[in-house]
């Protein structure tokens, strides 16, 4: 083996090798102190693009949930008031059949009548409320809820218009209809049968959210558990490799200074 003074092979094979030792302990620290296995793109660029695609699906799985669960906060509180329409109709219909006791007299149905009146007015405000400003009752959907992120389903939240003399307590409402005496039992009834009806539609749609809110929380996990195993870094496997790049570059620092010296063995050839 030759020696020579202007080129030291062995130093630069040690600098070359300390170089790539110290690059990847510094990628190393870099995804223990972010814990992601990507903190570059060149770290893995086709699994940085699949974790997009999948982070943004997890985002909106979680949209979704927040829409379906005000979409049933929405049902929740029609429900409520057509719940209290039910009682005061109960109450409507009590009236009636007091009213027609014989017993009674002008100033006792009087009495009944401006009751009545007042229940009247009662179902007529339920059928006004809203839900952030959005109006319960009406003879149009309500709207259409997205359950899955991709917005190929949709859930839509019927009419119900409580205002309805057909299918809802209009009979009872009308204009004219001011004293006990001007409707029926059997209006009355319908009336009730048109509520419980809009209650058990209520009831369905909110049972249909609920499954639909169940299978989008599942999904959100499984996307953000999917997307862990392409960018998390394994904490117990990066630190045997932080281990070993760290025993490297101390091993090659020392390398590289004992290549540096070797060259000096050519002055004593020269002295």
């Amino acid at each position: 083996m030759s020696v020579v003074i202007n080129t030291n092979y062995a130093a630069t094979v040690a600098s070359n090798n300390l170089a790539a030792s110290s690059a990847m302990l510094q990628k190393s620290l870099n995804r223990l102190s972010s814990g992601s296995k990507i903190v570059n793109p060149s770290d893995d660029a086709g699994g940085l693009a699949v974790s997009m695609t999948l982070s943004a699906a997890a985002v909106r799985q979680g949209a979704v949930a927040s829409n379906i669960g005000n979409a049933v906060s929405l049902l929740q509180t029609q429900d409520g008031a057509l719940k209290v329409s039910g009682q005061v109709l109960q109450r409507i219909s009590e009236l009636k059949t007091l009213y027609s006791d014989v017993t009674k007299s002008a100033s006792d149905k009087a009495n009944y009548d401006a009751e009545f009146n007042a229940l009247q007015s009662q179902l007529t405000a339920n059928a006004g409320e809203k839900f952030n400003g959005v109006s319960l009752f009406g003879s149009s959907a309500i709207g259409s809820v997205a359950v899955t992120e991709d917005g190929a389903t949709n859930v839509s939240i019927a009419a119900r218009d409580l205002t309805s003399t057909g299918s809802g307590v209009g009979v009872i409402t009308a204009t004219g209809v001011t004293s006990l005496a001007s409707i029926t039992v059997a209006q009355i009834s319908t009336a009730i049968q048109n509520v419980a009806t809009m209650r058990a539609t209520n009831g369905s749609e909110q049972s249909r959210f609920g499954f639909a809110q169940e299978l989008v929380t599942t999904n959100k996990a499984n996307l953000e558990a999917a997307n862990s195993r392409i960018v998390d870094v394994d904490v117990a496997s990066e630190s045997t490799q932080l281990a070993r790049w760290n025993i490297l570059v101390q091993a090659g620092t020392s390398m590289l200074a004992q290549a540096n010296q070797s060259a000096q063995s050519a002055l004593k050839l020269i002295q």
